[in-house]
Order: C-alpha cells, then sequence, then structure tokens
C-alpha cells in the first residue's frame, strides 16, 4: 500500500471522527504527514514505541488494536484446552491507561482471558505477573524513559521476557497481515479481570526474600527517592520497609505520577540533571545513597559519595560491576552458575566472572537476550545480570530489567559497605585495582523522521562497507560485524559469530579498547560506544587514570565520529 492510499484509509471508517480530523490536519504540513505514514512502526531491541498520534508510524489506539489483534492470532493458533491468558500492565505516560483498556479490549473480543492492573505499575512487576499468573503473554503500555509526547507497547513471552526470534518474528508476520478492518472490539466483561495487590504483595515479598541482609542492618541507612514521575512509587516504598528500611526520604516535588515530567528535562537515570533535586536533598540530610529510576522503573541511576565526601552518579557500567561483585561474594558456591552482560557492556564483567570462576554470558544489546539466557538454560543458576543503559537484573523471578528489586540491592550494598566502615565508591576502586580499571563512553546523534532513518543507514554502510585499519591513530585487531555473523581479522581472515543477526559493528583496537556502534532500537538515534582500560596500582592514583582514560575515550569518540 502506497503513502497515498494509507492516508486515504485512515479518513474512512473503521476509524474514527477524531482520527480522521486530526488526519485532515496533518494534510496541511506534508512532511509531518509524510513522517506519520511512510511506513508502519515496528518493534525494535524494547518493543513497539514512537511519538503518539494518528497514523500508521504513530501510536494510538489502532496501531496498537492491530498489534493486539496479530498476537492474538498468534496465542489463539498455539492455544490447547483453555483459554488464553495476558497480563496487562501501563505506566504514568498520556493515554496509557486508554490504551491498555482498548488493548484488553481487543483481547476480550479474541476469547482471551486479560488481566489489567488495576492501576499503574512498574514493568518488572508485569514480568513477575505473567509467571506468577502462568499467563500466556504480558503487554505493557510504556515508552521507558523517552520525551513525554512518546509512548509504546512491549510483548512478554508466558516466561516473564520480552518476546524473542523466532516468536518475535512470527508474531510480527501475524500482525503485518492484519487489517484495520480486521480488528475485533467488541468487549466481553467477563474476560477481563483488575489485579493489584496479591500481585504488588507476591512481588514485594519475593524481592525481599531474596535478599542478602538483615532488617537489623539496614535500619540505619539514609535513603533518598525519586521516581522521577514514575511508577517505582507504587512498588519501591513498600520493599524497602519490608525489608527493613526505615530512613526513606521521597523527593516530594517529583513523588506523583505525571506524565509531562515537569521537574526534569528528560525522566532518564542516565541524565545526571534528573538527579538535581535529590543531590540538593541528599546534601541537606547527609544521605547515604540516592536512588532515581525511570517512569516504568526498570532502569535505576544510584549517587553515592566519592573518598572526599562530594557526591558523584555512578554511570550503568558501574553500577552493575558493584552490584555484581557484591552478588558474587554473597555466594557459597558458583557451581553451575552465571551471570550475564551485553557486547556493549564493560568487559569488566567477564573479568570478574572469571576470577570468580563461573560463565559470563553475553548477548545483544537490549535486556530482552538476557531474558532469553534464563529461558535457555532453566538447569543453570543465574545470579545477575546487567548492561551499561542502567538495566540490572538480581535472580530470576522477574526477566526483564528491574530497577525495584536492583534498589533494594544497591541500598543492601551501601548498608553492607557502611556496617564496615567503608563505601561504595571505595568498592568501586577497589574493583578496579582488581580486576581492572575500565573506562566506558556513550554518544548518541539523533536523526529525525525518514530522512534521518536514511542517514543512518548510510553511517552503517559505510562503516560496514569501508571499515577503517585504525582508530585514532590504534590498529584494528578485529571487527564483530553482527549482521553479517562474522569477525574479520586484521590478516584478512574470517571466523563465525554464534548471536542472532543485528545491525551492530564492535571494533577491537590494539591496545585493548573497543568501538561499537549500532542504531537505537527504540529511538531516532546512533550510538557510539568506546570502553579503554588500565592498570590501576594504587587508588590513589585513580584521579590520573580515570584522566587519562578519558582523554583516549574523547580521542576515539571523536575519530569515530569523524569517519
Amino acid at each position: 500500500m502506497t503513502i497515498e492510499q494509507s492516508i486515504s484509509q485512515w479518513t474512512k471508517t473503521p476509524f474514527d471522527q477524531e482520527t480522521i480530523a486530526e488526519v485532515e490536519t496533518l494534510k496541511q504540513n506534508p512532511t509531518a504527514l509524510e513522517d506519520a505514514f511512510y511506513k508502519e512502526i515496528e518493534f525494535g531491541t524494547g518493543g513497539m514505541r514512537g511519538v503518539m498520534g494518528a497514523g500508521t508510524n504513530r501510536i494510538n489506539q489502532y496501531t496498537l488494536g492491530k498489534a493486539s489483534q496479530g498476537l492474538a492470532d498468534y496465542l489463539n493458533s498455539k492455544k490447547e484446552d483453555s483459554t488464553p491468558k495476558v497480563v496487562i500492565a501501563y505506566d504514568c505516560r498520556h493515554n496509557s491507561e486508554t490504551f491498555a483498556k482498548a488493548v484488553a479490549r481487543v483481547f476480550s473480543a479474541n476469547n482471551i482471558q486479560a488481566f489489567v492492573f488495576s492501576s499503574l505499575r512498574p514493568t518488572p512487576l508485569l514480568s513477575f505477573a505473567v509467571r506468577y499468573l502462568k499467563a500466556d503473554a504480558g503487554i505493557v503500555l510504556t515508552a521507558s524513559h523517552n520525551p513525554p509526547e512518546y509512548n509504546g507497547y512491549k510483548v512478554y513471552n508466558k516466561y516473564g521476557g520480552q518476546i524473542v526470534p523466532p516468536e518475535d518474528t512470527a508474531i510480527m508476520e501475524l500482525i503485518q497481515a492484519v487489517n484495520y478492518t480486521d480488528i475485533k472490539w467488541e468487549q466481553k466483561e467477563e474476560l477481563i479481570q483488575l489485579i493489584d495487590k496479591e500481585i504488588d504483595q507476591a512481588y514485594t515479598t519475593t524481592i525481599v526474600n531474596d535478599s542478602y541482609l538483615t532488617a537489623a542492618e539496614r535500619k540505619e541507612t539514609s535513603v533518598i527517592f525519586t521516581p522521577l514521575h514514575g511508577t517505582s512509587i507504587v512498588s519501591l516504598p513498600p520493599a524497602l520497609e519490608q525489608a527493613g528500611y526505615r530512613k526513606v526520604h521521597i523527593i516530594e516535588e517529583q513523588k506523583d505520577p505525571n506524565g509531562d515530567f515537569p521537574t526534569v528535562i528528560s525522566p532518564n537515570p542516565e541524565e545526571s540533571e534528573a538527579f538535581t533535586l535529590a543531590l540538593k536533598q541528599a546534601e541537606s540530610i547527609d544521605a547515604d545513597i540516592i536512588l532515581g529510576t525511570d517512569p516504568d522503573a526498570d532502569r535505576i541511576g544510584i549517587g553515592v559519595k566519592d573518598l572526599n565526601g562530594k557526591w558523584t552518579l555512578l554511570n550503568g557500567n558501574q553500577l552493575m560491576v558493584v552490584l555484581t561483585r557484591f552478588v558474587l561474594e554473597q555466594q557459597t558456591s558458583m557451581e553451575n552458575s552465571f551471570i550475564a552482560s551485553t557486547v556493549v557492556s564493560t568487559p569488566l564483567m567477564e573479568k570478574m566472572a572469571q576470577a570468580f570462576g563461573l560463565e559470563c554470558k553475553l548477548g545483544l544489546t537490549g535486556f530482552k537476550w538476557i531474558g532469553k539466557m534464563i529461558q535457555d538454560t532453566p538447569n543453570k543458576n543465574f545470579l545477575c545480570g546487567g548492561e551499561e543503559s542502567y538495566g540490572f537484573l538480581v535472580g530470576d523471578k522477574v526477566r526483564d530489567k528491574d530497577a525495584i528489586s536492583a534498589a533494594l540491592l544497591a541500598c543492601d550494598l551501601q548498608s553492607h559497605l557502611k556496617g564496615k566502615g567503608s563505601s561504595v565508591y571505595a568498592y568501586l576502586l577497589d574493583t578496579y585495582q582488581r580486576f581492572g580499571c575500565y573506562q566506558e563512553s556513550l554518544q548518541s546523534i539523533t536523526k529525525k523522521g525518514k530522512q534521518g532513518a536514511e542517514e543512518i543507514a548510510q553511517l552503517m554502510r559505510k562503516m560496514r562497507q569501508d571499515s577503517p585499519k585504525t582508530i585514532a591513530n590504534k590498529a584494528v585487531v578485529k571487527l564483530d560485524d553482527f549482521l553479517l555473523g562474522h569477525t574479520k581479522h586484521a590478516d584478512g581472515s574470517a571466523s563465525k559469530l554464534d548471536f542472532p543477526k543485528a545491525n551492530v559493528l564492535k571494533f577491537h583496537l590494539s591496545d585493548g579498547s573497543t568501538v561499537a556502534v549500532r542504531p537505537s532500537g527504540t529511538e531516532p538515534k546512533i550510538k557510539f560506544y568506546i570502553s579503554v582500560n588500565g592498570t590501576l596500582k594504587k587508588i590513589e592514583d585513580y584521579p590520573n587514570m580515570q584522566a587519562i582514560l578519558n582523554k583516549t575515550c574523547e580521542e576515539l569518540m571523536s575519530a569515530i565520529i569523524s569517519l
């Protein structure tokens, strides 16, 4: 179907008058009209995500209805004797509740039982609920940390993880086969059931029971917490209270859910600006740790004091490293256990795994691949896993990154170290000294719309076809091409890469540095990841080592972006 045909279709039945009027208004802006219709919105590393509005390339009740109809067709094709079941959750964003109700309506119309949370809930709670209720799938309406105009639709399998190949391909084929006139909207009330407190309590009890400290060890730790106007306000305070934390201070201005995210530029714990209010309050009361979560509470950032008592925010790589080391140190046996990370995250995870005598599995970007690792190795004990983009999971009761259990783990680490007269920051530097001093850097370039997507595709083609022999005067010793599925070595030979195909390039340099490049699967961006390392002989040397590594990161970043 051409763009013109799509536009024409959206000005007639079955589309409602409000949608038709919005399309007619878009016709007055050809660029906006083209962007809204030039393609069908599709699944990426984090599901289906985009700007809300009318059009095939937008998030609205019809594109969500089409996705739900395709998923319903898939579930009904797989059903045995019982009625298929889905669990539906939603976050604080504009229209999330409305969209959740529309999605439930479609599933019920297709004779599928829909368990819908009675109000907003974190994404990890949805993952937990799918397994708790023995459902066949889960849906969460969220756009994570994207700007206010975005929303999205994540699909989870019966194991509680995001869908992966080949299931995602099969579902997408059925979604693509759905015409908008095929969507069933006739709601069956008896197939829609609200859920809330039972699931909440089961989840909270599970993560508290699986933690490492006692209530007595936690009671003196002072915690600053900001939900950044998101869903963690529902689950994190109860979890900390049940665990025994008595000094939890919530940032009042950011406590209430609000899809406009009025106090921050971006509701993203990766952005230091989001912690402005939390840092101010932490200084005023001399707190021990700061916690901040994104709107759907799957990403977490933390703030701790450095060796001079100054507050500093850990990046995603640093956070996963200290949390992972803490988890490993609590184990009585590593037998048949593993940890996990991604190909663009810090190599320090692999170094620690080697030192502790267990496997570190690596996956592509996106926590769904770590969920798949857990699913594919049921006879192995998954301890924890993380990714550079502030995602972490401890244990296997949830199958996606979980800011709630990670926040409890971070508080436990702080409490444990405080009891020993140490700190999280000192623990991080000790980790660098023991296992290797790594520094990572990430830079994203935004390129919006159809033209932007074409420019990103062209950049990837150029780097793949005319791959550099050196980057910042450092020789490229090998290139991992995850799309072509091979590693190309400097001598011209090639070896197979045992990963699913993905549009990712990773350059390995002669000094042990790495440079990775990939288009974002959830935003109109191309991302550049740098990792460099050195040897930290003494803790006191870290400021100088950090300056050296930062300079190397800058040189590599400048070189790769200018190619």
